[in-house]
This record gives C-alpha cells, sequence and structure tokens, in this order.
C-alpha cells in the first residue's frame, strides 16, 4: 500500500446560530430557521468563484469537526438516534467523531452577497472551517428508493411551550437580531437535545446558546419541554 499525505486548506468559515455543539441539530434541514453565513476567504471570495451559484436552491457543504476528537481510536461510535448506549461500526453512522473528522450537510442557499453565502436548515458550530461546497443537484443526488434500516424515519417531535416572559423575550431577540429565534428555539428543542438515556427530574434545567442569547428549559412531564427564560448573554 502506498500512503500518501494530503494537505487541505479552508475555503471559507461558517458564522453560525449555534454557539456550542449542545442542542445543534443531528442532521441538516431539521431545523428550517437555524441560518448562519459562510464567509468565504481569499481567494475564494471573488466572483468568479461564484459564478453560477445563484442556481442552485440548495449545497453540498463539506467541512471540519474541528471540536469533535477523532482518528482510529473510535471505529466504534454511539449514535444519539439509537440512544446513546448502543455502540455500531463508526461508518454505518453519521456520528461526529470519524477517522478523518470530515462532515458534509445538505443547506438551503438563501443568498449570494459578495464573498458572503447565506444559508439555512444549517447543523454546523460556529467557527466551522469548509473545505469545499458543491451544488446540490436533484436528478444526480436525490435517491428515490434509498433506506437505512437504524433510521427510516425523523425523530419523533416533542411538545414545546413557554413560560410568558420568556416567549415575549424571544419574539423581542428576535426583532433585535432580525432572525426567526422563536422558531428556532421550538425546531431545535422539539428533537429533545439532552442524551436519550437521561430521565431529568422536572426540577432540572438545560440551557444552551443561540446567536447571543441563552435559553433555558425544562422537561416538566415526559413528551414535553418548557422554555424558561431567554436572555442575552
Amino acid at each position: 500500500m502506498v500512503e500518501r499525505l494530503y494537505t487541505f486548506e479552508p475555503v471559507g468559515v461558517v458564522r453560525s446560530c449555534f454557539a456550542e455543539k449542545f442542542a445543534i441539530p443531528r442532521q441538516p434541514r431539521l431545523a428550517p430557521a437555524a441560518r448562519g453565513v459562510v464567509e468565504l476567504l481569499p481567494p475564494y471570495d471573488q466572483p468568479e468563484a461564484l459564478d453560477g451559484l445563484e442556481q442552485a436552491s440548495h449545497l453540498w457543504l463539506l467541512f471540519v469537526f474541528h471540536a469533535a476528537p477523532s482518528g482510529p481510536d473510535h471505529l466504534r461510535v454511539r449514535p444519539p438516534r439509537l440512544g446513546g448506549n448502543r455502540r455500531i461500526g463508526v461508518f454505518a453512522s453519521r456520528a461526529t467523531h470519524r477517522p478523518n473528522p470530515i462532515g458534509q450537510s445538505v443547506v438551503r442557499l438563501d443568498a449570494v452577497a459578495g464573498g458572503r453565502l447565506h444559508v439555512s436548515g444549517i447543523d454546523l458550530l460556529d467557527g466551522t472551517p469548509v473545505l469545499d461546497i458543491k451544488p446540490y443537484v436533484p436528478y444526480a443526488d436525490l435517491v428515490a428508493d434509498a433506506h437505512y434500516g437504524l433510521a427510516e424515519a425523523a425523530p419523533r417531535l416533542l411538545s414545546v411551550r413557554w413560560q410568558g416572559e420568556a416567549l415575549e423575550a424571544a419574539r423581542i431577540h428576535g426583532q433585535r437580531l432580525g432572525e426567526p429565534v422563536l422558531e428556532l428555539i421550538e425546531q431545535c428543542l422539539a428533537q429533545d437535545p439532552k442524551p436519550a438515556y437521561q430521565r431529568p427530574a422536572p426540577d432540572r434545567e438545560y440551557g444552551v446558546r443561540l446567536w447571543d442569547l441563552n435559553v433555558r428549559w425544562h422537561y416538566p412531564d415526559a413528551g414535553q419541554i418548557c422554555v424558561l427564560a431567554v436572555s442575552k448573554v
């Protein structure tokens, strides 16, 4: 076997609504309100590199899992979708722990503005390095009879309700940021970001940063989330 060494340089970096890994959707497009910007780096921020890209509604982003361990120590992984306590082979999963820290996501392209790509439906941490960008081509990329026996359907969503002050705060901060904050919170929390094996007491609070906001919630009943507070960090 001939061993070759490849070196890659990012073409851009993601500025994302997700300031930390917790509560990021476990697949792209599960939270349409999750928005961000791919800031392209020279020379890829030039018009020549982007000519024709506006014809695409969606993009493939190839990126680096820069905040997750990788390498041969992770031959078997525990996907959250399987409850977080069942191990399968790394190549049978989309776990962030990869032989090489490379990920791919389909995102919606909302606008091309100079050397910045405005995208939504993302599952990318703020600061994620982007290695390459390709248009999503439906006739080639959509496989009508595709299946995956370990996850044939989207995960069941939890009911999300609000305490009155939290709901009003989400609306106010959404107007301040010019972002769909309320929808983002509901879409992310409905997918139950906590580990599946946890059975939290009703008085246990969870929190996450979205944009410059601190969002707090708890689980008052099985299958339900209540947003307690939304405040600026």
